[in-house]
C-alpha cells in the first residue's frame, strides 16, 4: 500500500500500465525501518489484496520478491512467512531459497489436493522439506483421513477444532489466551520440524 515507497524504489507508480521499472530495488533498510519490533521478533505485513480493476501489480511484486529474498537469504535470521491460502507465491517464485514449507490442511479433499500441489511446486523450486499440519481436526478419524491421503509428506502435528478459538477470533483476542492447549500443540509441531530439518 506504500505507493510512494514502491515508486521510489522501482521507478514505477503502482497501478500505472506499462513502463519500465527497476527489477532489483533496494530493500535492505525496509525490515528495520518499517517492521514492528516486539522483543526479538520483527513483524512485516507485506500488503493486502488489491481492489478490483486497480491496475498492474508488477512493481509491488518486484519489491516483495526482492524483499523476501533479502530477508531469507541475506540476513542471518529465522524467517517465518505466513502466506495466504493458495499457491500464488510459489508460481511467482517469491518462496525460493527457503528450508521448508508447512502446509496447513483441514479434513477435506480440496485441502488435501492443495497440499499435493504445493508439494510438487515446492520440489520444483528446490524446497525438499514439505510438512503438513492438520488443522481443525475433530477426532482420530480426521487425523487418519489426512494421514492416509498425504503419502510422501510428513505430518508434523495436529491442531484440534476448538470453539474457544472461534470465540477468540470474534473477540479479537490471541487464540492462545483462550486455548492454552493450542500453544502446547504448536510447540510440539515446532520441535518435530526442527528435529527433522536438523537430521
Amino acid at each position: 500500500e506504500m505507493a510512494d515507497l514502491i515508486e521510489e524504489r522501482t521507478g514505477a507508480r503502482p497501478g500505472q500500465p506499462g513502463g519500465v521499472y527497476n527489477i532489483n530495488p533496494r530493500v535492505d533498510d525496509i525490515p528495520d525501518e518499517f517492521g514492528y519490533r516486539f522483543d526479538s521478533v520483527t513483524l512485516i505485513a507485506t500488503g493486502r489484496s488489491k481492489e478490483a480493476a486497480s491496475g498492474c501489480f508488477c512493481p509491488e511484486n518486484v519489491l516483495l520478491r526482492r524483499l523476501l529474498k533479502h530477508i531469507i537469504v541475506e540476513r542471518d535470521e529465522v524467517v517465518v512467512v505466513d502466506m495466504e491460502a493458495g499457491i500464488e507465491h510459489l508460481t511467482r517464485g517469491t518462496a525460493s531459497a527457503v528450508d521448508a514449507f508447512i502446509v496447513v490442511v483441514e479434513p477435506g479433499q480440496r485441502s488435501i489436493q492443495t497440499a499435493h500441489t504445493v508439494k510438487e511446486m515446492a520440489l520444483g523450486l528446490g524446497i525438499k522439506k514439505v510438512y503438513v499440519v492438520a488443522n481443525k481436526v475433530r477426532n482420530a478419524s480426521d487425523v487418519e483421513f489426512i494421514r492416509s491421503h498425504i503419502p510422501g509428506i510428513t505430518l508434523a502435528g495436529t491442531l484440534g477444532f476448538s470453539h474457544d478459538i472461534m470465540e477468540a477470533d470474534i473477540k479479537g483476542l490471541p487464540p492462545y489466551e483462550v486455548a492454552p492447549s493450542l500453544l502446547r500443540e504448536i510447540i510440539k509441531i515446532k520441535e518435530t520440524i526442527e528435529g527433522d530439518i536438523a537430521d
